[in-house]
């Protein structure tokens, strides 16, 4: 991959230059002091990835994200001092189209190799992001379902990249009293989970907390996928993490989650695919449409990253394509006509 790297620090700037030199595959086309120089440096040159840094003097990272999605979209990973710190503007940095976070190697002690190594594996992930060379999950294990009922609702929803605003817009458009379980499945590190979490509780009346090996599903509260292992119903009303499939890049996966919902949820479903790359959740949600419940993925005007949606509508998977502003509302719709008719899809 060709590689940008925005840090005002210029030891900062030279270490992470040698971490991505580790890796002969990669190359390093450009360094910027800043993110105004970023920004022209991604309009003449743009990379295959960013390596930005979010405190710097003049314009921070989580404008230069904005602004580079806005005019010459590329991928995008903070590399910051320390991401629990500054979760806020992670989040605020990923809302605008970031992909991912990993702190800056501490590469200080002159153990080049060891503290290079969450930092390349992160750029290895991408890679494989980058070039769709990914294995799909398996179909998972045929297991005993339930008798569909009426008084059982789940709206699942899947994210990646701009996905953290995209997630407070919806949750934020529901009611304290929302009639379904909700469970979130977005692309983000294990780390800082539970700093989503937090945020995005705050943007809503629903309580939303990081999914637990064992929870059972209840109406009204929103459980968010919290480890790198993929989140899925292991029994109707329960959820559980699986490590498989192991070689699928992307972590937690969306497919997992729809696929499982597809086996094994009883009742109600409805299926949502927000801003992303790639094209995780597709698959899963086509079959969601298939088995009879009503699908949305975001519109490509309304999305920071046009992939993960894009794909579901040219897979046919989605019976509604969206603008995010409209996606609550038409949560509760669905919600209030299938209450009115007694309908189970």
């Amino acid at each position: 991959m060709k590689i940008g790297i925005v840090n005002d620090m210029p030891m900062a700037a030279e270490a992470l230059r040698r971490v991505v030199a580790l890796a002969p595959e990669h190359q390093v086309v450009w360094l910027a002091k800043d993110g105004a120089e970023a920004v022209e440096l991604c309009a003449k040159r743009k990379p295959d990835l960013v390596l930005m840094d979010l405190i710097m003097p003049g314009m921070d990272g989580v404008e230069a994200t904005r602004r580079i999605m806005a005019s010459t979209p590329c991928t995008i990973l903070i590399v910051t001092v320390s991401v629990e710190c500054n979760a806020s503007r992670v989040f605020d940095a990923m809302g605008y189209g970031a992909l991912d976070a990993v702190d800056t190697p501490a590469v200080g002690s002159g153990d080049l190799v060891a503290g290079a190594g969450p930092l390349l594996a992160k750029i290895a992930t991408i890679g494989k992001l980058i070039g769709d060379g990914i294995a799909r999950p398996s179909a998972l294990k045929p297991m005993r379902t339930t008798t569909p009922s009426s008084q059982k609702a789940l709206v699942a929803i899947g994210a990646s990249a701009g996905g953290p605003a995209a997630l407070a817009v919806v949750l934020a458009g529901l009611p304290r009293h929302f009639p379904a379980a909700i469970v979130i499945v977005q692309h983000v590190d294990e780390r800082f989970a539970a700093g989503m979490a937090g945020w995005l509780g705050q943007q809503s009346a629903l309580p939303v907390r990081l999914a637990k090996d064992g929870d059972c599903l209840s109406p009204g509260t929103v459980l968010l996928a919290g480890t790198s292992d993929h989140l899925a119903l292991k029994a109707p009303d329960r959820l559980g993490y699986t490590p498989e499939p192991r070689d699928y890049a992307y972590r937690p996966s969306v497919d997992v989650f729809f696929q499982s919902a597809v086996q094994l949820w009883p009742g109600k479903a409805i299926g949502v695919l927000l801003t992303g790359m790639g094209a995780d959740g597709a698959l899963g949600l086509k079959a969601l449409r298939a088995k009879g419940h009503h699908t949305i993925a975001q519109d490509k005007d309304s999305s920071a990253v046009y992939g993960m949606p894009k794909a579901a509508a040219a897979a046919n998977a989605a019976v509604e394509i969206l603008p995010l502003k409209c996606i609550a509302p038409k949560l509760v719709d669905c919600l209030a006509a299938a209450a009115g008719t007694g309908a189970d899809t």
